[in-house]
């Protein structure tokens, strides 16, 4: 097959003559061709020559001038970044891996035996920058079928190759959701006997993973698919535990695992904020363990969304996710999301969306944003019925956060006003001092304003100072 119309720009002339002077083969070889088969433009480019790489690769660097140039002596190979291309070069290997790691001892090797190492069939083709077959592709193992039938599957035997690197069954994983294909039954069935694997695999390199998943389209595809494999029981088990439904005396709740999918799509069809998608994944993390029955009531799992918010540093920590901002944000959103449902369901007082615009603070929007995401009711009118309520209490909301100035609100008394003012040295004092003016502020009995706040201040701390 000629593919010459997909490297039909300089780039890849200069790539292959820099080859023709050093006596290399070469070809562009994965993701790339790959991506241009399947009609998606790509600026990452993967090189594999037989020869050295590191030598193709500053050889093509000062054919361009390029002084971005990265090496990877341990690895053999290197990076080079010019114009808008980043282009990684790496000699063709053969691979051996030992049973406990994922680094494999490298030989020399052919570009057939180059890509017979590479994790999937699509990812194994590689296109000639050669002159005498420039444009050719090279699919020994059927990748172009394999895209065509929109399929994943292995170049060799995929007990071998999840076996040498595990984490090549949730690269498998990612590829079918990204791609909306389909794992070919035995490389899915590997995936199945061979997922005790994955435990080699750092958390870092897991959560990476993850992070790609959950960027997809329809991310629910990789994560149900995980859980048919067994691979989701031994990275993500609070997830895992949330499926299933319990009945007593004829009374069922709803499957917390598929509602989570569900609502996860429907973040990722309205946001692209990764951590948003993060709060659709882990809302209802803690349903198991707060399930109870009730006679008269049914099932109720009171108090989940503040265990699961608690839980949250604790699952991020073990999959390496970053423990700052990002994780603080999932966390309070996780602890929030029953308020907003909370205040769509009864009488609600201007207090009540004082204390949840400033609990939320500037991720309010998020908030309500992701509360809508989790209405999943079968019944239709039930979630017309819902979404009318939300844009009452959203039009409410706007209404008191702009009267009430509490955009962003931050107390207009500070611990310093009060030592200040009355002569005190930081401690307990200062705190309820604080707490009794910020308490006033929310439910309405003085407004947000410095002069009343700090009138109100001087009455409390003359209370508060009494009582002492």
């Amino acid at each position: 097959m000629d593919l010459s119309q997909k490297i039909d720009v300089p780039i890849f002339k200069i790539i292959g003559g820099c080859g023709e002077q050093l006596n290399q083969r070469v070809f562009v070889i994965g993701g790339f061709v790959r991506d241009s088969i399947m009609g998606v433009q790509s600026k990452d480019i993967d090189i594999v020559t037989e020869g050295k790489g590191i030598l193709l690769a500053k050889r093509v660097a000062k054919a361009t001038g390029s002084k971005e140039v990265t090496v990877y002596e341990g690895f053999g190979t290197a990076l080079v970044k010019t114009g808008e291309y980043s282009i990684e070069f790496v000699g063709a290997r053969k691979e051996n891996y030992e049973r406990h790691s994922r680094k494999p001892k490298v030989e020399d090797g052919t570009l057939e035996e180059d890509q017979l190492r590479r994790d999937f069939t699509i990812n194994a083709m590689s296109i000639s920058l050669n002159q005498e077959d420039w444009g050719k592709l090279y699919d020994p193992f059927g990748g172009l079928e394999d895209i065509n039938n929109k399929i994943i599957r292995t170049p060799q035997n995929p007990h071998i190759t999840f076996e040498d690197d595990p984490l090549r069954m949730l690269r498998a994983i990612r590829f079918a959701s990204r791609f909306g294909f389909t794992i070919e039954a035995d490389t899915f069935r590997a995936i199945a006997e061979c997922k005790h694997r994955i435990k080699i695999i750092s958390g870092e390199r897991i959560s990476e993973e993850l992070n790609k998943m959950l960027m997809a389209k329809y991310p629910s595809q990789a994560f149900l698919t995980m859980f048919q494999s067994g691979l989701l029981h031994l990275i993500f088990q609070e997830l895992a535990a949330m499926q299933g439904v319990s009945s007593h005396n004829g009374i069922a709740h709803k499957d917390n695992f598929y509602h989570t999918l569900k609502v996860l799509d429907n973040v990722a069809a309205v946001s692209d904020n990764l951590w948003l998608r993060w709060v659709a994944l882990l809302h209802d993390i803690a349903k198991p363990l707060t399930k109870r029955f009730e006679e008269g009531v049914g099932w109720t799992f009171h108090g989940h969304e503040d265990k699961g918010g608690r839980m949250v540093p604790g699952i991020f920590n073990r999959l390496k996710l970053p423990l700052n901002e990002k994780m603080k944000y999932v966390q309070k959103l996780v602890a929030l999301h029953q308020r907003p449902i909370a205040l769509v369901n009864t009488e609600v007082s201007d207090s009540a969306i004082r204390r949840i615009v400033v609990e939320a603070g500037e991720d309010l929007n998020d908030l309500l944003l992701f509360c809508r995401c989790d209405i999943t009711s079968g019944n239709q009118k039930k979630v017309i019925q819902y979404l009318a309520n939300y844009d009452q209490l959203e039009a409410r909301i706007r209404l008191v956060e702009e009267r009430d100035n509490l955009r962003n609100w931050q107390p207009p008394i500070t611990g310093e006003i009060i030592m200040q003012t009355f002569n005190l040295k930081p401690g307990v004092l200062i705190g309820q001092i604080k707490t009794a003016v910020r308490e006033a502020i929310l439910e309405g009995i003085i407004p947000n304003e410095y002069e009343a706040a700090f009138q109100y201040m001087k009455t409390i701390s003359e209370q508060i100072l009494k009582e002492k």
